[in-house]
């Protein structure tokens, strides 16, 4: 055998390293610099390139441009001209370039190498351990690939990258100059190979993590899209039973359960769409109600002015049934079938919420109080307990028109 391998040991791990042809011991890059300073300029520039990298693949959320950075921190720390990231494809059983620094085109993506152990890439990783090729024109241990020597390379270095605990490819650097790599160079490019693992592993998990948001998004939309339906199949009911009612109070009573019934579906509907934290914007949840029931309402003008403001989800659906069911009640009491305007005014009072629902039409009783309204007994009742569930307070104002406020 031409070369003989010389088993170097770091951190643990074997490293294999051919010695060519030459009869002596290989040369050092310590004995092909002029002092020791030189050498220690050269590894400061590894640790500023290894440091540069590790915020970056902390940082980073596309492996694509993270292995490009990679391989050209690697050749950047080598002062090499050549380096590759090669993954293992278990399919195809082989190596392919997903990212490269100094290759001509048509490489990158496309160009393969064996993963058998006859390759310096394959070796490290079959076995797990760092190799150093530094004499390839005299190379019996591994074969050459056709790729490198169209290049023109002489010396390589390779490590291998992992991830969740398993093989994932191969980190390379080749130089077509003359030199060679040593052990301690495998401290360099190890630790780049160490950061895109963890990349990895990170990316892996922020997928696993989105498909797992997809999902439940998925469930809730179903589950949402059932509730809903229920609801309207509620509300048919409920219609259905008001047209048969032989008395009028009754199916005015079960015509506005009807529309209630609706409009808790319809909130439903509206933030099961706007989920996704623990708050969401109020000023455009009120917007949003205003312009629904404005749609469904024809014969008023609603008027809406809002801030934005978070309130808690929990909250939230209360909040929405509240201005739907003052609203509706301005628009059944205060106008009739004549119709007329209702403003809806949103506002921030210091650490105080504010709504307003405001109407011109006749006004309100003069002994009119929150509770004992017989007008409209059931949607005072509704107004109070969605004022309290929000831990609000609400007061009525008389002429001209009605006003309904709401501090929370």
């Amino acid at each position: 055998m031409v070369g003989e391998k010389v088993e170097l040991q770091m951190d643990g791990d074997e490293v294999v390293e051919n010695a060519g042809n030459n009869p002596q011991a290989p040369q050092t890059f310590a004995e092909a610099v002029e002092d020791a300073g030189a050498m220690l300029a050269y590894r400061l520039e590894q640790q500023a390139a290894l440091s540069n990298f590790g915020m970056q693949a902390l940082q980073s959320s596309s492996i694509p441009e993270l292995l490009e950075s990679a391989v050209h921190a690697a050749a950047l720390g080598m002062r090499a001209s050549l380096s590759k990231i090669l993954e293992y494809r278990k399919a195809e059983g082989d190596l392919i370039v997903r990212a490269g620094e100094g290759w001509r085109d048509g490489v990158v993506g496309v160009a393969t190498f064996s993963a058998d152990l006859e390759s310096p890439a394959g070796y490290a990783f079959q076995t797990g351990s760092p190799v150093i090729s530094n004499h390839l024109d005299r190379e019996e241990n591994f074969r050459t690939p056709a790729l490198m020597l169209e290049h023109g390379v002489k010396r390589a270095i390779n490590v291998l990258i992992t991830y969740g605990g398993g093989r994932w490819g191969v980190l390379e650097v080749d130089s077509s100059s003359a030199g060679e790599f040593e052990a301690a160079d495998l401290a360099f490019l190890q630790g780049l190979a160490n950061f895109i693992g963890v990349a990895l592993d990170r990316q892996v998990a922020e997928d696993r993590l989105s498909q797992a948001l997809d999902y439940q998004k998925m469930l809730v939309q179903e589950a949402s899209h059932r509730v809903k339906n229920s609801l309207a199949i509620l509300s048919s009911l409920l219609t259905m039973k008001a047209r048969s009612s032989k008395s009028a109070a009754e199916a005015d009573a079960l015509g506005d359960a009807s529309d209630r019934v609706i409009a808790v579906a319809r909130t439903h509907d509206r933030l099961w769409r706007d989920a996704g934290g623990d708050t969401i914007d109020l000023g455009a949840l009120v917007t949003d109600v205003c312009e629904t029931v404005g749609a469904e309402l024809d014969h008023v003008v609603i008027d809406c002015s809002t801030t934005s403001m978070d309130i808690a989800t929990d909250h939230a659906a209360s909040l929405a049934l509240l201005v739907t069911e003052l609203i509706s009640n301005a628009a059944k009491h205060a106008y009739g079938t004549g119709g007329g305007l209702i403003q809806v005014r949103l506002i921030r009072d210091g650490d105080v919420r504010v709504l307003e629902v405001q109407d011109e039409g006749v006004g309100l009783a003069q002994d009119f109080t929150i509770t004992n309204d017989a007008s409209d007994q059931l949607g005072m009742s509704l107004i109070a307990a969605l004022t309290e569930s929000i831990d609000g307070e609400i007061e009525s104002i008389a002429g001209p028109g009605a006003t309904f406020r709401v501090r929370f």
